[in-house]
């Protein structure tokens, strides 16, 4: 991309999304939105189940993601979970089916129309484990180390500051955590013609990064056990979202897990002195 400032690619983004908020699924970056056909048929083509989509909030299912996060999240009951660029909270309200009512599930998003839209979701089928959040995925309003999983589907990608992204997505993480993302990587060189379409920024394809980039930034932010794994058949999907562009020969859903490291362990020296090193 040549020079757009951070803020303007925000804008962009605010502004496009907003408009997904207020009309509904018809003109985001997924199939469900470009390629004519029903929600469902394209979140089925993404990995969703027929019960997963008839277990969600009407309206919840936008059609905007390239993947399925939770197949390769494992959460667990009593987890606390956050996805980043939440929406309708499609991805929230399955999250918090398998935390149970003794897990937590927070949606952050930067859109006031998507939050606004998550939370009577919420409120219309009393998903009282969920919240959603207003903020900035590189700024988020959650607090150090209280969260057990971090998702996100197909929105990365649309961050301008992914190092940022996933600097936070480490601070937010207890040891142990886990990073389990659905989004969208560069195979390589984009010509400029494509890169410089705002259409192909808000959808998803423009702003997508290499694997060696997205690799790289997660073990500067922290991150091991990175596994970034590309999906050759998503070409088809993607061919869909801007029919013409030939985005599909530059772009590729991929899964994107990697683990926050377990916090030291401590090495019992006497009843009252303990280093580095082992167990307490």
């Amino acid at each position: 991309m040549t020079e757009r400032s951070n803020d303007d690619v925000r804008g962009a983004v605010r502004e496009h999304y907003g408009k997904v908020a207020e009309l509904g699924a018809g003109c985001g970056c997924a199939p469900g939105c470009c390629g004519g056909g029903p929600v469902t048929d394209a979140s089925q083509k993404l990995g969703y189940s027929a019960a997963d989509l008839a277990s969600v909030p009407e309206g919840a299912d936008m059609g905007l993601g390239c993947g399925n996060p939770q197949a390769i999240a494992a959460l667990r009951p009593g987890e606390t979970v956050l996805d980043l660029g939440s929406g309708g909270g499609f991805d929230c309200f399955l999250a918090a089916k398998q935390v149970g009512e003794a897990g937590r599930v927070l949606g952050v998003d930067m859109t006031p129309a998507m939050v606004s839209k998550a939370r009577v979701n919420a409120e219309r089928v009393g998903a009282s484990n969920v919240e959603f959040r207003l903020g900035e995925i590189e700024r988020l309003p959650v607090a150090d180390a209280s969260i057990d999983v971090v998702l996100s589907n197909c929105v990365i990608n649309l961050s301008p500051d992914k190092q940022a992204v996933f600097r936070e997505a480490l601070r937010v993480l207890r040891h142990g955590g886990r990073l389990a993302l659905s989004d969208v990587v560069a195979l390589g060189p984009m010509p400029d013609a494509l890169r410089e379409k705002v259409e192909a920024l808000t959808g998803c394809i423009a702003g997508a990064a290499t694997v060696e980039d997205l690799r790289r930034f997660l073990v500067e932010a922290g991150f091991e056990d990175v596994r970034i794994t590309p999906r050759p058949a998503s070409r088809a999907f993607i061919e869909e979202w801007m029919p013409g562009s030939g985005a599909e020969d530059y772009v590729a859903s991929a899964t994107i897990e990697a683990v926050k490291p377990a916090a030291a362990k401590r090495t019992c020296c006497g009843p009252s002195c303990c280093a580095p090193g082992g167990e307490a």
